[in-house]
């Protein structure tokens, strides 16, 4: 096995406005725009190509978001799974598949190839507990369990041909694999492909690139890890931010990595939660769209 390269990008800053706990950056390819969720403000937030910044005020902590074939948005929010208007501001109730009897909320989520909203809960238990799941839910508001036994569940991700989902839990520190079914949205067994430690970085979102590695959001090291498809981390990307949550492909050739990152004093100083991005030497792949 060969050491992983280490890799110092040139890094810019994408948002002034301080965030809570940036996550789930989504780019919309049609509008040049880039969406993300600061979840505790609780807020969406759209990032135009000129760099305008609009706030969406949310009524409950939304977790993530993705992108929809008319021009509403998906949003995970503490009270379920919403449709959003931006222009509105409208939410459309669509499922809550996580129940009032957990002490959780939801976190990670994206749209897959089968056009389902893929999103699983976290545990708000102190300590937490593993009684989160993953989810898959429907434009017609149907939800399935598909994975339990969860802390933090996190990283999701298709390969480019769709036939594998990737799916971390970033409390228990471990990445897995499942062959999936795009046409279905079915899947198989979870197959573990490596655990982390904290110096790895715990496991947070994550992004696929055109040549199916996947990039995973090192939320305890500061850094972003690519890992092939094997499970082995080929480089890590050193990061000027103490605690980055998700990677996104973006920009008008998918070239420029977004990552966000939440507030933390982890370092000994507190540093709020931003947008970062750079220049990649890979490519990523549009989003899927909900519905």
């Amino acid at each position: 096995m060969t050491a992983p390269r280490i890799i110092r990008p040139d890094v810019r800053s994408v948002i002034q406005q301080p965030l809570t706990v940036g996550e789930s950056p989504v780019w919309d390819e049609r509008t040049g725009t880039l969406w993300l969720v600061d979840i505790l403000a609780p807020a969406v937030v759209r990032i135009s190509a000129q760099g305008k910044v609009d706030r969406f005020d949310m009524p409950a902590p939304v977790g993530s978001l993705g992108l929809c074939r008319d021009n509403r948005i998906v949003v995970g929010l503490q009270t379920g799974v919403h449709l959003f208007e931006p222009a509105s501001g409208d939410l459309e109730f669509l499922c809550d598949p996580v129940g009032r009897h957990i002490n959780g909320r939801l976190n990670d989520g994206k749209v897959g190839p089968d056009r389902h909203f893929w999103v699983g809960s976290i545990s708000e238990a102190k300590p937490q507990v593993n009684d989160a799941a993953l989810f898959r839910v429907g434009a017609d508001g149907s939800a399935r369990t598909v994975a339990t036994g969860l802390t933090s569940s996190n990283g999701l991700a298709w390969s480019p041909d769709g036939r594998r989902m990737y799916h971390s839990d970033s409390r228990q520190c471990f990445l897995q694999a499942f062959d999936f079914n795009p046409a279905t949205g079915k899947i198989g067994e979870g197959r573990r492909l490596r655990s982390f430690t904290e110096d790895d970085g715990r496991p947070d979102g994550a992004a696929i690139d055109r040549d199916g590695f996947y990039w995973s959001a090192g939320v305890s090291a500061g850094r972003l890890n690519r890992i092939s498809p094997d499970g082995e981390i080929v480089e890590i990307y050193i990061l000027p931010v103490a605690a980055p949550t998700m990677p996104c492909f973006g920009g008008p050739d998918l070239r420029t990595l977004y990552v966000t990152s939440l507030s933390t004093d982890r370092t000994g100083r507190f540093e709020a939660g931003t947008v970062i991005a750079f220049d990649a030497d890979a490519e990523g792949l549009a989003p899927f769209r909900f519905g």
